[in-house]
């Protein structure tokens, strides 16, 4: 089939609209190009799939590193300053969506836009030919599994560790149907920490990792719930940090407690999270400080939202709940910081707030490079 590409949507795709009205989400694709494509899902009002030739290549287009790019970082075919412009416009319209006229600063980024994961998941692969065993990822669209012999997205430390593994497995002469998966994950060192999940057993206790963000240091959990690209993630607490302009700081969805503490930690602190394992590494994190730790999903904790308070959220891809969002419009604290994975539920959120609140900064940030997801920094302050 053929379809010519309007423009990217926030999913990452190219979308484009057929002959019979039909709308085509496409891998692959850029704006501006008439593509051919597969199919890989089916629809009655839309379809999904790849491009597999490019009749009129768009100019921003480059060529990808990796042959496993679809993969893990699908947009490795545009160029790197067209992928900072998109993902700022991506941010503009999900706002626009909630008719929220905002124009969001340029993308933030480190520079760095390769080798930058500090975590990865590789799935195992078992060659009949010669009996052995290779890294590999899902197929975009597909439960088929490609073999990789190089990827650029993740730390080399950490490609280093995982081949060592797979030597010793195929010198063990293992069978890939043992396992589920291989995590590695290393810090800023280099330290690498990982396992094997083996098929029907409980996942391994792996040694914690330690890492230092604005000046305070982190124990976490390779498996936990930790920052990807801590380089960026470091320039996103900077800019937190400028706007704490209360004593009182309540820090929502805290995870293992990273951003409450780095930009808050000599206030009257609240962190309030409800996974027990993320739970026991943010007490570890908060000892010897006054942070005061609360086990609990953020909802069901709302009498911490008081008017004199600055409040940070940083939910997971679903963003807020309700109750939550209908205390903090009741209660109107100070000021919010809203720290989103999720551009889409974060317009959607802070649609609901606009009544009490306005959007004093909105930023994206590219934590993860080549790839459509984007994280997004709104500073509200009261009207």
């Amino acid at each position: 089939m053929i379809a010519k590409i309007d423009k990217l949507v926030p999913g990452g795709q190219g979308l484009a609209t057929l002959e019979d009205g039909k709308k085509a989400f496409l891998w692959n694709a850029l704006p501006g190009e008439t593509v051919e494509f597969e199919t890989t899902k089916d629809k009655r009002s839309y379809c999904e799939g790849i491009a597999t030739k490019i009749e009129n290549p768009s100019p921003y287009r480059v060529e990808p590193k990796d042959a496993c790019y679809l993969s893990t970082s699908p947009w490795q075919i545009m160029d790197y300053n067209y992928e900072l412009e998109q993902k700022q416009l991506l941010v503009k319209e999900c706002f626009t969506q909630q008719h929220i006229d905002v124009n969001p600063e340029a993308t933030v980024t480190d520079g760095k836009d390769y080798f930058y994961r500090n975590k990865m998941e590789y799935a195992l692969y078992w060659d009949n030919n010669d009996e052995k065993i290779y890294p590999a990822f899902h197929m975009r669209g597909s439960h088929r599994k490609m073999t990789i012999t190089q990827s650029s997205i993740e730390r080399p430390e950490i490609f280093a560790k995982a081949m060592e593994i797979f030597d010793r497995l195929n010198a063990e002469h293992a069978e890939a149907r043992t396992y589920q998966s291989m995590l590695m994950r290393c810090d800023q060192k280099g330290n690498t920490s990982g396992d094997l999940f083996v098929n029907g057993q409980p996942h391994p206790q792996m040694p914690n990792l330690t890492d230092t963000l604005n000046g305070q240091s982190y124990s976490y959990s390779p498996n936990g719930f930790f920052q990807i690209n801590l380089p960026v993630y470091e320039m996103v607490l900077k800019e937190i940090q400028k706007h704490i302009t209360t004593t009182k700081v309540l820090d929502l969805y805290s995870g293992v407690g990273s951003i409450g503490l780095s930009v808050a930690r000599d206030k009257d602190l609240t962190l309030v999270e409800v996974n027990g394992a993320a739970y026991e590494e943010m007490q570890k994190n908060a000892a010897g400080t006054n942070a005061k730790c609360v086990l609990a999903k953020s909802e069901d904790v709302t009498e911490y939202v008081t008017p004199d308070c600055t409040v940070i959220l940083d939910p997971p891809r679903a963003g807020c709940d309700q109750k939550l969002i209908d205390r903090l419009n009741e209660v109107k604290p100070t000021s919010v910081i809203y720290l989103s994975c999720n551009p889409v539920t974060q317009a959607r959120d802070i649609a609901l707030l606009s009544e009490n609140y306005k959007i004093e900064k909105l930023t994206p940030y590219n934590f993860f490079p080549h790839t459509p997801h984007i994280e997004s920094l709104a500073i509200l302050t009261l009207k």
